[in-house]
């Protein structure tokens, strides 16, 4: 039986382990962009600035969360692995769920360390350059872009489980980009004669990622009028924790048939 007092502790060794890696020092090179953009926007684009910094803050925002899951996240188990530190793990009382669900969560709460503190920055700087923004929809953005990089960390650390640390790099920056092209991948399909590719991408479709319905970044920009009803967006989230659930079971049931 799990213990959550048990994933507690590998949660907050992972927190405070990704901290001491300087991971926070991301928040200062977002601050400096923010600063020099709000500096040369006004030059190089006049009269769409404001427009500008509200696509370039959220875009970097995403950016900044996306390296850490990727980086970090690919390498939360590989890493173990090969340092073969999963022996003594393995070895004490904890069982192999708790590591897993253990090294999610905690690279789960530095990304929404992370993206808050980002976020405050970000509304920090454009209520200081007086650019008018919606604050309801940037935080529904934040708190989707969270979910977004929620389902990509059990990404990571699924692909961290069988494969060395730059290939489950490689599959995670692949399955963001995959996931935001989708629906495209869709739309091809249907432009097609064949039936036969279009069942490809039909498939394709159902296995992949939607992270398509995450991504609120242009609704907050463009304010609260164009962002789905509350149904719709219930429905994004579920899905989006429903598929991170079953990338967990996977990547649990895989490491518990891993021989050390």
């Amino acid at each position: 039986m799990m213990k959550p007092e048990r994933v507690w502790v590998i949660a907050s060794n992972v927190f405070l382990e990704v901290i001491r890696d300087r991971i926070l020092y991301l928040v200062a090179l977002f601050a400096l962009l923010m600063v020099i953009a709000t500096g040369l926007l006004p030059e190089i684009a006049a009269g769409t600035e404001d427009k500008l910094t509200l696509d370039l803050g959220l875009a970097a925002i995403n950016v900044f969360a996306l390296v850490v899951v990727v980086f970090v996240g690919t390498g939360l188990i590989n890493k173990e692995i090969e340092k073969r530190t999963v022996l003594v793990l393995i070895a004490k009382p904890v069982r192999r769920l708790e590591f897993i669900i253990g090294k999610h969560l905690g690279l789960s709460a530095v990304i929404a360390v992370l993206l808050l503190l980002l976020t405050v920055i970000y509304i920090g700087v454009l209520s200081a350059n007086q650019i008018a923004f919606s604050l309801a929809s940037l935080l529904l953005a934040a708190l989707f872009m969270f979910l977004e990089m929620m389902l990509l960390t059990a990404f990571a650390i699924l692909f961290g489980v069988f494969t060395s640390s730059l290939l489950a790099t490689l599959l995670t920056f692949a399955i963001y980009l995959m996931g935001h092209l989708s629906r495209d991948i869709v739309a091809l399909g249907k432009l097609a004669d064949d039936p036969n590719i279009q069942r490809i991408t039909d498939a394709t479709y159902l296995i992949l990622p939607d992270l398509a319905r995450l991504n609120l970044k242009n609704q907050a920009v463009y304010g609260l009028q164009l962002l789905p009803n509350s149904l719709e967006l219930a429905s994004h989230a579920l899905y989006a924790f429903l598929y991170t659930v079953l990338l967990i079971v996977l990547s649990i049931m895989i490491f518990s048939r891993r021989q050390f």
